[in-house]
């Protein structure tokens, strides 16, 4: 006899199936739920575009949500739909009222703010701060990386993109190429002394994980960049070394810039920022920088060009210095 699934259950399946993050996982559940509480626990497959707009809007008016939180809930519940109960949103066009919008250019730091402030990070994370700014990788993508997406031997570095599906490469900077080799040995010394300890494994991908029941205890499948104790999945409750975890690495981040004595706001994403606006200066191609950040459309890239504009403007000079 078969017991029947809840439904959050049902869309942790789904999101662990299509190999989403844990972060995204806790996200979509959160929002998911706090949409069928607002609806006095209605089940979402008798509600639809009437239900879906009142809930957006009440996050928009009310709660003043702002618009990249309205839209991971607005994400989270097409997901449901469509991922989970199989639903065609085609034809709903939802007109909910949407939180305004501001948009931002974003903040950069010049080659020799990021100097500064990659001179101030503790040499545990050094090299992954190196590695973001100089390969324009988001926090995620640098964290994730593991001994094998490293190809020394035609010197890159493979991006695998789980929710795009767009997987990418980018050029091994060759200044941190001793650096990385050293990076995998250590990682590689490490795993043996987690595999003689009882432990040894390693998160992989769901789908992977029933095909090669072994890869999770392989060097190759091993973060580039561990933590240093072994932790318990939330998901398996198994004991394994997982990545560095993001807060810490943030924290770091910040703390190298307060010493840098830097009055911009700097967090991971500015390596990011800072990387695509100094290829742009440097006469690199908008279609070749796009690809190079695995962005979907180059409308998301030309956010540098203004960048790059505003910088030109400060060499403009002021009547009163005529």
């Amino acid at each position: 006899m078969s017991v029947k699934k809840k439904l959050l259950d049902l869309v942790r399946d789904k999101i662990r199936f299509k190999h989403y993050s844990y972060s995204t996982e806790r996200t979509y559940v959160h929002w998911i739920k706090h949409y069928i509480l607002f609806h006095k626990k209605k089940h979402p497959i008798e509600m639809g575009k009437i239900e879906i707009e009142a809930y957006l809007t009440k996050l928009a008016t009310k709660d003043k949500v702002s618009p990249t939180t309205q839209n991971q809930a607005f994400s989270a519940i097409l997901f449901l739909y469509k991922e989970v109960l199989g639903v065609d949103m085609s034809e709903w066009n939802i007109q909910a009222l949407r939180a305004q919008e501001r948009k931002h250019i974003p903040v950069v730091l010049t080659k020799e703010e990021v100097v500064s402030v990659l001179q101030n990070i503790p040499i545990e994370y050094s090299l992954l701060a190196h590695l973001m700014y100089g390969c324009g990788l988001r926090m995620n993508e640098a964290l994730s990386l593991r001994v094998k997406d490293i190809d020394f031997g035609f010197g890159k570095i493979y991006i695998w993109d789980s929710k795009s599906l767009k997987d990418r490469t980018i050029p091994l900077p060759l200044k941190l190429k001793q650096q990385l080799l050293a990076q995998v040995e250590l990682v590689t010394n490490l795993h043996k002394q987690d595999l003689d300890n009882g432990y040894g494994s390693v998160f992989v991908p769901y789908a992977l994980e029933k095909k090669y029941p072994k890869s999770k205890l392989e060097t190759k499948w091993q973060f580039l960049f561990p933590m240093k104790n072994i932790s318990t999945d939330p998901r398996t409750k198994e004991q394994r070394r997982h990545h560095v975890h993001p807060q810490t690495l943030g924290r770091n981040i910040k703390i190298a810039s307060q010493k840098a004595n830097l009055n911009k706001r700097v967090t991971s994403h500015i390596f990011r920022h800072s990387y695509a606006t100094h290829l742009l200066q440097a006469g690199i191609d908008l279609r070749s920088i796009q690809e190079l950040l695995g962005h979907k459309s180059v409308e998301t890239t030309m956010i540098y060009t203004h960048v790059v504009s505003e910088m030109n403007k400060a060499k403009v000079i002021s009547p009163l210095d005529f």
